[in-house]
């Protein structure tokens, strides 16, 4: 199971909206689009382990995206870090549920990749953010 190969992402930019346009969507086909096929990527969700290679990915986003319920989703970008051939974003993302009110904040790591099918996705690690940290302002924990 890879991604089909006429999906060409020209900018990390045009994989990280593609990613969070699945995201949003709950779209596993176009989630998957997204990542690298190779059995290095990781995915670490919140207070989960590190699930590796492509299939481990794809069964996590399946499960997460058959339990989920609606919710609404914004990203605010941080920081990036650019290079010829990777590219590491660092974001913020606010997921809120209309019904219950909650609203999750969540730091996260995506990193990205240049090859012959454009960028893709090699790893994704998201954490839990504290509450007072919704400004967008960076704490320092260590």
């Amino acid at each position: 199971m890879s991604p089909p190969e006429e999906t060409v992402y020209m900018t990390p930019q045009d994989a990280e909206s593609a990613f969070y346009d699945a995201l949003k969507k709950g779209n596993l086909e176009a989630m998957m689009r997204v990542w690298s096929d190779d059995e290095e990527v990781v995915c670490i969700h919140p207070g989960g382990a590190a699930l590796i290679g492509y299939r481990a990915v794809r069964e996590a986003w399946q499960r997460i995206f058959e339990n989920s319920g609606q919710f609404h989703l914004q990203v605010v970008q941080q920081a990036a870090l650019v290079t010829p051939s990777a590219v590491v974003t660092h974001v913020l993302e606010h997921f809120s549920q209309s019904e219950s009110g909650l609203v999750a904040p969540v730091a996260a790591t995506n990193i990205y990749t240049r090859g012959v099918f454009g960028w893709r996705m090699v790893g994704h690690h998201a954490s839990p953010a504290p509450p007072d940290n919704l400004t967008g302002v960076p704490m320092v924990l260590h």
